[in-house]
Order: structure tokens, then sequence, then C-alpha cells
């Protein structure tokens, strides 16, 4: 191996790092190692494509060491991971076979919405109080409707979860958070699959990704529960207004 290919890999595994922790905590992983794989000169298709089946690696970490938060929520994740994995399948499938940048233009405003919807979970809550609940058919469609987007590009769909789930369910955060991780990843997961059968995964970059992002998705759970609830919500909503901002003028 040369030296070229380790200093690849080690910033592919730094990546895979930043996006375990970055995506536990903020549902924002592809922010990270998604411009890693540009920069290192992988066409944005394939890019797209690898950094879906690596950041299996996410759920692999964040799931083992979430499972406290996890406790009692069996029901949902049969539910809502369910519609996981037709909504990847379904992702996945696009975009093998729509022309590229058919969503460009739609997903930074999905993101914005997503953000502000979190940042309005206080009063979002009071307002439905008693009207919506987590077998609604509206929480339903727009559960699918998410990860079908996390199937085909995936960027944000975290926090757009995270924005759902925070509207109509009462728990803390950190739960959210974690059950957020398990639909994510089984939607991540399914369309990893399909990718894999397709031949269209850069396979070079895939080890370093999942390794790194193993490792800092299982930092990602302590860390969300010794943050205050408030302070984390915020962040994480500012920082998918930035990744909006940022998909616009990419996409403008």
């Amino acid at each position: 191996m040369s030296s070229d290919d380790l200093l690849r890999a080690a910033l592919l595994l730094l990546a895979g790092v930043g996006s375990g922790i970055v995506g536990y905590a903020a549902g924002l992983a592809s922010l990270v190692s998604f411009p890693v794989l540009l920069a290192l000169g992988v066409p944005p298709l394939t890019a797209n494509v690898t950094n879906s089946v690596a950041l299996t690696g996410v759920t692999l970490g964040g799931v083992a060491a979430a499972r406290p938060e996890l406790v009692g929520q069996r029901r949902r994740i049969l539910t809502f991971g369910g519609l996981a994995v037709v909504g990847g399948a379904a992702g996945a499938l696009l975009l093998l076979r729509l022309p590229p940048g058919v969503f460009e233009r739609v997903v930074p405003w999905l993101v914005a919405f997503g953000s502000l919807v979190l940042l309005a979970r206080p009063l979002l809550r009071r307002w439905h109080a008693g009207r919506l609940h987590e077998r609604h058919p509206v929480v339903l469609v727009v559960v699918g409707a998410v990860t079908v987007y996390c199937g085909y590009f995936g960027a944000a769909a975290g926090v757009l979860l995270l924005a759902t789930f925070g509207a109509v369910l009462s728990d803390p955060l950190a739960r959210l958070a974690a059950l957020r991780s398990v639909v994510v990843g089984a939607a991540n997961t399914t369309a990893a699959v399909i990718f894999a059968v397709t031949g269209t995964v850069d396979w070079w970059a895939v080890p370093p990704l999942v390794v790194g992002a193993v490792i800092g998705s299982t930092l990602g759970p302590p860390l969300v529960r010794r943050l205050p609830e408030t302070p984390l919500r915020i962040g994480v909503a500012v920082a998918g207004l930035a990744l909006a901002a940022v998909l616009q003028a990419r996409a403008g």
C-alpha cells in the first residue's frame, strides 16, 4: 500500500469517526463523510452510494451503545423499522433509475423545514396534544416518506425523523435519538444491500469509513445522555439549517 493510499485511509477513518458522532447526536452523518469522498475524487453518485453502505457503521455502534434508551420501544421499532425497510428499498431504486438531481432542489427545503420543526417542538407538542399519536396515518406517511429519502440520498434524514418523532412523542430527546438511529439504520442498510448487489459501490473506501463510524457512533449515546435537551435540540436544528443553506447553494 502506497503512502497516498495510507493517507486516504486515514482521512476516511477520521471522517467515519466524525460521521459517527455527528450522525448519532445530530442525524447529520453525511455532512462529514460525503464531502470527504467527493474531495478524494469519488464521483457524486458513487460517493452517495458508497456513503450509504459505509454509514451502516453508525447504526452498529449507535444501537449497541443506546440499548438503555431503546428499552420499551419494541413496538415503535417494529412499526417504523418496517416502514424504513420498504422506504429504504424504494429510495435506493429511485436513485439508480432516476436522472441525477431530481430531488436536489427539494432537499434543502425539506431539511430546513425539519430543522424549524425541531426548533418548534415545545409549541407543536402543546398544539397537537391529544390530536396526533405515533400510529396516526399522517405520522406513518411522513416517516415513510423520510425513509424513502434516506434510501435516495439521506443527508439530514436523521434531522427530519427526529423532528417528526419530537413533534409527536413526549419521550426525552435521548430516547428519540435512539429510535431515530434504528429507523435510519433500517432504511440505510436496506439501501446498502441493493447498492452492493448492483456493483455501484467504491469498496476501497468502505472499511475505514465503517470502522470510524462504529467508533464515533459508540461515543454518541453517552454524549446525548449528558447534554441538556434544549441546547442539543437547538444545536441540531441550527446545524440542519446550515446544511440546508449549503445544499441550496450547491443545487442553485
